[in-house]
């Protein structure tokens, strides 16, 4: 059975099969109720549904859209409740596989001109750049700029160096580190 209901709508009344709502403007419709009104399953060309069911097929798709419209608008627009912004989604490899894993954050304050120095991870690194531009050089890879309010992923058992190229603004980073308990945030390269 398929259902797509929002969460604070509960469950859908039983009826002659799936049922969907996309919000509470739009009264719960089965999908059968749909098939034959859209005259979806008859063979007939669509020139030659009757006006009734045109109308209706027709008033059923718009009551949907401004349901949409609507659940959309309210979510963003509900007061005293905050909602995330998705900076970045990306899949890794090499996450510690261990049964207990340690989480770090951590931030880092760069002077214009500063650098971290040569190194790499064991695990991924997620940086957030909060202020200013961090640049990124990655050995055998093209170099990266991360740019305030944006996100990058540094990969693990990769030579880099982080640095701060602007010669006035200052550079501010939270890092987020996830790794096997104990394990070292950057091993340097010499």
């Amino acid at each position: 059975m398929i259902y797509i209901v929002p969460v604070e709508h509960g469950k859908p009344p039983v009826g002659d099969g799936p049922m969907m709502q996309i919000c509470g403007w739009c009264p719960f419709i089965s999908v059968a109720r749909l098939e034959r009104i859209s005259n979806f399953r008859n063979k007939r060309p669509a020139m030659k549904q009757s006006r009734p069911a045109l109308i209706t097929a027709r008033r059923v798709g718009a009551a949907c859209l401004i349901g949409i419209a609507c659940s959309a608008g309210i979510q963003a627009q509900t007061p005293g409740l905050a909602m995330p912004t998705l900076v970045l989604k990306q899949s890794v490899l090499q996450m510690p596989k261990s049964d207990t894993q340690e989480v770090r954050v951590l931030t880092a304050s760069f002077k214009p001109g500063d650098k971290t120095v040569f190194h790499s991870h064991r695990s991924p690194v997620t940086v957030y750049v909060l202020e200013g531009q961090f640049s990124l050089d990655l050995e055998g890879r093209a170099p990266v700029v991360v740019s305030a309010g944006q996100a990058f992923v540094e990969p693990p058992n990769v030579k880099m160096t982080g640095y701060n190229k602007s010669a006035t603004d200052a550079l501010r980073v939270v890092i987020f580190y996830v790794s096997d308990v104990d394990t070292p945030f950057l091993d340097p390269v010499r």
